[in-house]
């Protein structure tokens, strides 16, 4: 498990990084076991996902730890396993239920990725996980990192990983300078990482070299200290910790403005919101959000088409600003009143009864929005 990114990527050295980029393999016969004896002391050994660590229980928890830190994950890996208890029990699941346990994650594709792996293990593999690494990899959102971890965290597999955290540790500690995103460098952690991964155990080992990461080798105020590898580490001798791991080249993040229509209603005794199923795939995809438009002539063309006697509610609520991974996204919100009305239920709409919420899933900032909504109405309350 990570409390980092776990990103691959390809590419040639970019001009201006470092140069002292390693360019084989360091022997290194003191790593493992120092890491190890350090782990039995200062390892994590009690999140939920080590207790009874099933190849389902460890990919789960893979797959929600890409990009999201580990105490953001715990309570919705044990909400997510309590309904799904297996892997079974995810495949067969609505993807709508599969999509609300996920709201407030994001990166939606996780979550429709692991219920497609799930569906293919019932229906090819008997509901098990295959054997082989490459039979792993072939399954929806599994790469060569997590795949690696289901094996060898979960069945004690040698398989080496290489998620963000420790492509920053075997940065460090040999030396490794560069993007770690662009291929020449990535092959060479790779390298390192299968070469320092001992026959024996892999389990304690793998979640070790993460744990290190994670608490100790960290991305910024690394404590070097404590750390089992300072005497041997190239960062901690010359004071590269902040030059190692290389970093990134910086894009120019693009934005992008949208009008959100609100439309309420009175609905068994409280207020509901409209909101529609959004395509499959792309932002938000499978998920339900209120009707978006590019610009307000297109929203208002559609409430005087679509809505009964909608009247504007005022005051108007404040845009909603969300980040995605390549770009600013901001919404502003048009609230309208209206009368309910029929066929919503039979197609991908549906009225979202504030008090009582069906379970959907919704993208994070719609649910804020809506509790946004609850919160003002009960604070206008004599």
């Amino acid at each position: 498990m990570s409390d980092g990114n776990r990103q691959n990527g390809a590419g040639v050295p970019a001009a201006g990084e470092a140069a002292a980029l390693t360019t084989c393999t360091v022997p290194a016969s003191w790593f493992a076991p120092r890491l190890l004896a350090w782990f039995d002391r200062h390892g994590r050994k009690h999140l939920p996902w080590q207790q009874d660590p099933s190849a389902y229980r460890v990919w789960v928890s893979e797959v929600m730890l890409q990009q999201t830190q580990v105490a953001a994950v715990v309570p919705y890996f044990e909400r997510f396993v309590q309904r799904f208890p297996s892997v079974g029990a995810l495949a067969g699941a609505p993807s709508d239920e599969v999509l609300h346990l996920w709201t407030g994650l994001g990166y939606y594709a996780r979550a429709r990725n692991l219920q497609a792996t799930a569906k293919i293990l019932v229906a090819e593999h008997g509901g098990e996980f295959p054997a082989t690494l490459a039979a792993v990899m072939a399954l929806p959102g599994i790469g060569r990192s997590t795949a690696g971890a289901i094996l060898s965290l979960a069945r004690g597999e040698r398989h080496a990983i290489l998620d963000g955290n420790v492509k920053r540790v075997l940065a460090r500690v040999f030396g490794i300078a560069g993007d770690p995103g662009r291929a020449p460098v990535l092959a060479q952690l790779w390298r390192q990482a299968e070469a320092l991964t001992p026959p024996a155990r892999v389990a304690a080992y793998t979640q070790a070299i993460m744990d290190l990461g994670a608490t100790v080798c960290t991305r910024s105020r690394p404590a070097c200290t404590t750390c089992p590898m300072s005497s041997d580490c190239v960062a901690a001798r010359e004071g590269l910790q902040r030059e190692l791991p290389g970093r990134k080249q910086k894009r120019l993040r693009k934005s992008r403005e949208a009008v959100l229509v609100i439309a309420e209603t009175l609905l068994h005794g409280g207020r509901a919101v409209l909101v529609e199923r959004r395509a499959p795939t792309g932002i938000w995809g499978g998920l339900w959000s209120p009707p978006q438009f590019d610009n307000q002539n297109e929203a208002q063309a559609w409430i005087a088409r679509e809505l009964q006697d909608a009247a504007l509610i005022e005051p108007a609520l404040p845009p909603i600003l969300h980040a995605f991974t390549h770009f600013d996204l901001r919404l502003q919100p048009l609230r309208v009143r209206c009368k309910e009305f029929t066929g919503v239920g039979e197609s991908a709409r549906l009225w979202y009864e504030l008090q009582a919420p069906p379970r959907v899933g919704l993208p994070q900032p719609i649910l804020q929005l809506f509790a946004r909504l609850v919160a003002d109405a009960r604070d206008r309350v004599p």
